[in-house]
């Protein structure tokens, strides 16, 4: 699977110091390499309602969310957001 990363996502990840996004990037490459496993568990969960239809969140750590969409027909892993907890949500 291959991941990329929307325009947002990247602005979103700059605003974390270097610490946080060197674990928030290897957070996304483990789910890259077991998102079959953690979309069976409580750090992985589809969006619910028209907003964010086909979109799923990822719990990084006890503050930080990232939200995506897996695109079925190349296997891509698309990030959308990546923010704390009570600003991820927010477009």
């Amino acid at each position: 699977m291959k991941i990329k990363y929307s325009e947002q996502a990247l602005s979103d990840l700059k605003s974390f110091n270097q610490t946080d996004r060197q674990l928030i990037v290897n957070k996304i490459h483990y789910l890259r390499d077991n998102f079959t496993a953690l979309a069976q568990s409580k750090k992985v969960t589809e969006l619910k309602g028209t907003r964010f239809a086909g979109q799923y969140r990822f719990i990084v750590a006890r503050k930080i969310r990232v939200l995506f969409r897996v695109q079925n027909n190349v296997m891509i892993l698309l990030v959308l957001r990546v923010g704390l907890r009570k600003n991820a949500y927010e477009q």
